[in-house]
């Protein structure tokens, strides 16, 4: 494992850009199930009729009913050493912009600067009738959080049937051409469209570097070095790996 540590390490302080792609099992450390797991959001309400766009539009305080829910988790919910450890990959140069399928902010919390948010962000709710914008921190006591125009307000996170905010899906496609590493961390990157980012560096000559509880789909055919674990070991163990090479 240290050899692997201090190949990981080689990769990252060589590489001109350097992306990362992280998903739910980051989060994971600090508190937040994914929302697939046993004890996450999906096995409590059906996404279908709780997570549309559709549901959203035609009856806002059910689907209420679900995003206290939510809200509960993740507002408790701090940054891990996964995230901090991210934070200060960036601070050194080896890391240079993270694409997170998380709607929770802990990357932002953690000192992470250049976040490109592929689900959105909870921490800010939108009118979807007058486009007015709120602190979801303002609105917690809110029952039913309402627009200034009487709106019942919407999390500005991705819910099924809308798009994929096109500047982060261009520009996280973008960056994934130019990288010469790419860390996977606490995803498996299945589902679409940012299940192509890890093959389109691959054919761009990056390097992967994969952080996962359990083998993906990804370990056998992408990856370079797979580390099997929790990320807030893993990660700080790779920081140390970093600095240790650039002291050198």
């Amino acid at each position: 494992m240290m050899e692997s540590f201090e190949k990981a390490a080689e990769i990252i302080l060589a590489s001109e850009f350097t992306l990362a792609l992280t998903g739910a099992g980051i989060s994971v450390e600090s508190g937040i199930p994914d929302f697939r797991s046993a004890e996450g959001l999906w096995s409590k309400f059906d996404p279908a009729e709780y997570a549309t766009i559709q549901a959203f539009r035609a009856d806002p305080e059910k689907v209420w009913e679900m995003l206290r829910e939510m809200d509960k988790v993740v507002s408790r919910a701090k940054p891990n050493m996964a995230h901090r450890g991210m934070s200060e990959l960036e601070q050194m140069g080896c890391l240079h912009c993270i694409i997170t399928q998380n709607i929770d902010n802990l990357h932002q919390a953690g000192g992470s600067k250049d976040v490109i948010e592929y689900h959105g962000n909870a921490s800010t709710l939108s009118c979807l009738w007058c486009g007015k914008k709120y602190l979801a921190t303002d609105k917690r006591d809110e029952n039913l959080p309402r627009c200034e125009c009487d709106k019942i307000l919407k999390p500005d996170v991705i819910f099924f049937g809308e798009a994929i905010p096109e500047e982060a899906m261009n520009r996280s496609f973008q960056l994934a051409s130019s990288a010469k590493a790419l860390l996977v961390v606490g995803t498996s990157a299945v589902v679409s469209p940012v299940n192509s980012i890890p093959s389109i560096a691959k054919r761009n000559g990056a390097k992967i570097i994969e952080i996962n509880i359990e083998k993906t789909n990804l370990t056998n055919s992408v990856t370079d070095i797979f580390f099997q674990g929790n990320a807030g070991d893993i990660i700080p163990q790779l920081v140390t790996a970093a600095k240790q090479k650039n002291d050198n």
